[in-house]
């Protein structure tokens, strides 16, 4: 067993766990910011379940602010009930009050630590440096961030400076809005993913919500209905479609003897978009749901247990995971160590003949035909060519014409039974089918495209312009690809490199922040933690990753990386390069013509 292998087997045995850290601003050392984005669990158990109080802070001002910067987390009813309470008396009309499905909590990141200073008055003024991440919304979304604030200076007074009875702290000052810090969102909330069906009914999206933790286990139920009838973030409308008209939660989920019961007001007409409800409440309620019973207004329809039936109706059509590399020109596998049978070599899917010249590559599988995009080099250049066959490819076309440069192609999971896959190439993105021919996709965002990914689910990708990060839903008709409007994922990274998807609501992400470094990005934007944060000088050029999921959980924390003409491989915190040795099928050269290292890691899955 090589060091590579032996590095990430030890880390495997000792259940290594991801190292707690986050993204840096250029001018500052890495901060720790606690553990990255996971599956989401059931509950919050073990979690404090409400923010501290204005009084637990005593009479320390800087502890005041991130208190305050917590008091609005929990249910949204009582949000600004909670955040009064840090106002002095007579200033609580300062913070304008909404109602209902209006409230909406402005969540930031805190760039710096608060610092505090005593003003000749005796009040004190306490600032703080903030990146907008975006507003969370009575319905669990976290939106886009509409404030532009980067600063925030709060007036503190004490008890001898206000006309109160209560002791401690007031903020004399109030913003017009409520303010969360992500460290309260991590703190006092629960990433929770429901699912709606894509337009061709074909395939579920995932949609990630926010569930206070102080809402009762017996009320999440209710709660994840209601997210289901109110319909998908706004920017996943393109890819995901609503329940039917009219569909509306008749009073709440009650829970008898292990048994979920939900009553709406709508009329399916047919056992098929039964059936499809109860597989997309199967997959959005909490997984610990025992049976599920249907009613449509109070007639009971259908009833399934909810493990049974996810495990009957398998939300992805994933294996894996197999690695691969590119070396001298072709593609070969890298064996597993994580997962699967020791020393188990995954096929390349494609004859010695096909694989030649290959820059990059990306591996799919369509039924029981084989896909394969090679990105070739030539005289003038990097051209794309494809092919398709069973078990292995024995042909590929060359599609579009030659670029200067091209990104690893990937093809899209879920797409429907006409295989499309997504490549940059030039200064923007482009959709290729099986058939030959390239389109390029409109991403309503100008700039120049330099990195790509999509998720599994295939009607969400995760793109780089210009070095900011962006996402966008995707509906998929034929060999056509149409990109919904993007929205920018906030990062502390000054500028992206590379980009794919590590969960099914997370990203990893290489880019600079003072050094080049790896971090782990929700796709909100709402929690970012460090992955590698000493890559080297040189941006990161390749980036891949398999994507933990529901079926396949074991995935956690697989990441590989080209740097510097260097290949690297592991887990947060263990990283090994992949050596010559490490590729099946490939005896290390000896001489001043031997090839390089590895290059342009990547997964089939």
């Amino acid at each position: 067993m090589n060091r590579a292998l032996r590095v990430l087997l030890a880390a495997l045995l000792a259940g290594l766990l991801p190292v707690a850290g986050c993204g840096i601003p250029s001018e500052t050392d890495v901060q720790v910011d606690g553990p990255g984005p996971s599956v989401e669990a059931d509950s919050g158990a073990g979690r404090a379940e409400e923010p501290p109080d204005r009084r637990s802070a005593g009479t320390d001002p800087e502890t005041f602010v991130h208190n305050y910067l917590a008091a609005a987390a929990g249910e949204t009813d009582l949000a600004y009930q909670r955040v009064k309470q840090f106002i002095v008396p007579a200033n609580r009309d300062q913070l304008q009050e909404k109602q209902g499905s209006e409230v909406a909590i402005n969540v930031v990141r805190l760039l710096e630590p608060p610092t505090a200073t005593t003003n000749d008055d005796g009040t004190i003024r306490v600032a703080v440096r903030v990146q907008q991440i975006g507003v969370l919304r009575s319905t669990g979304v976290l939106s886009p961030a509409t404030a532009t604030e980067s600063r925030y200076v709060f007036r503190l007074g004490r008890v001898s400076d206000v006309d109160v009875d209560e002791p401690g702290l007031f903020l004399l000052d109030a913003p017009k809005v409520l303010l969360l810090s992500d460290v309260a969102l991590r703190d006092y909330y629960q990433p929770h993913t429901i699912y709606f069906w894509n337009t061709q009914q074909s395939a579920l999206v995932p949609d990630q919500r926010y569930l206070p933790v102080v809402v009762a286990r017996e009320r999440r139920a209710t709660e994840v209905v209601k997210w289901l009838v109110a319909g998908p973030a706004e920017w996943l409308t393109v890819a995901a479609a609503r329940l039917p008209d009219g569909t509306e939660l008749i009073g709440t989920v009650p829970e008898t003897g292990g048994r979920l019961e939900i009553n709406l007001s709508t009329k399916f007409d047919d056992q098929t978009r039964l059936d499809r409800l109860a597989t997309q409440l199967a997959w959005s309620l909490p997984p610990s749901s025992g049976e599920l019973e249907i009613k449509i207004r109070n007639q009971s329809k259908k009833v399934v247990n909810v493990k049974d039936h996810r495990a009957g109706n398998a939300i992805y059509q994933v294996t894996g995971p197999d690695r691969f590399c590119i070396y001298d020109g072709s593609v070969y596998p890298l064996p597993s160590t994580l997962g699967m049978e020791p020393g188990a070599v995954p096929t390349v899917p494609m004859t010695s003949e096909v694989n030649r010249d290959v820059a990059s590559a990306g591996f799919g599988t369509s039924g029981p035909r084989a896909l394969v995009a090679l990105v070739r080099a030539t005289p003038d250049g990097q051209q794309l060519f494809v092919g398709t066959g069973a078990p292995l490819v024995e042909k590929v076309t060359a599609v579009g014409p030659v670029f200067r440069a091209m990104s690893r192609p990937v093809w899209l999971k879920s797409a429907g039974q006409q295989p499309v896959g997504l490549v940059v190439a030039g200064p923007g993105l482009y959709s290729f089918g099986a058939g030959g021919r390239m389109t390029q996709v409109d991403l309503t965002v100008s700039g120049r495209v330099t990195a790509a990914s999509a998720s599994l689910d295939g009607h969400r990708l995760a793109f780089v312009v210009d070095g900011a990060l962006y996402l966008a839903a995707l509906a998929v008709d034929g060999e056509t690809v149409i990109a919904g409007p993007a929205r920018r994922v906030p990062s502390r990274l000054g500028r992206v490199t590379a980009v794919d998807w590590s969960q099914e609501n997370s990203l990893i992400v290489a880019g600079s922040a003072g050094r080049s470094v790896i971090n782990e990005i929700s796709v909100d934007g709402g929690t970012e933690t460090s992955v590698k944060d000493a890559v080297g000088e040189t941006p990161v050029s390749h980036l891949a990753a398999y994507p933990t999921n529901p079926l396949l959980p074991a995935g956690t924390g697989r990441v590989m990386y080209e740097t510097n003409g260097v290949a690297w491989a592991g887990l947060p915190g263990v990283f090994a390069p992949i050596q010559i040795e490490d590729v099946a099928g490939v005896t290390a050269p000896t001489g001043l013509d031997a090839p390089n290292n590895p290059t342009a890691p990547f997964y089939r899955y």
